[in-house]
């Protein structure tokens, strides 16, 4: 995870680095993405959302789109898609 001041300077960094820019997600979106995800982590029900359930997650905070989608074919990508 890196951590970035502006978009401005996301998108300095990717050209720099020649690397495709990819979502973009704030502190607080973070947070709340971090205290929805692990809310019950120390109890005996705990495990891992189902992928409809990530999809609530991520959409309840603002992360919507294929990037943010666990049925999608580029979730979390970074690659294009390798050959079917």
């Amino acid at each position: 995870m890196l951590l970035f001041r502006s978009e401005e300077t996301v998108d300095l960094w990717c050209e720099s680095n020649g690397v495709p820019r990819r979502p973009l997600i704030t502190l607080d979106q973070l947070w709340q993405l971090s205290v929805a995800w692990y809310a019950n982590r120390l109890t005996v029900e705990s495990r891992r959302p189902a992928r409809d359930e990530m999809v609530s997650v991520f959409a309840s905070i603002g992360l919507t789109g294929p990037f943010w989608d666990p049925r999608s074919d580029s979730f979390g990508s970074t690659a294009p898609p390798g050959p079917t």
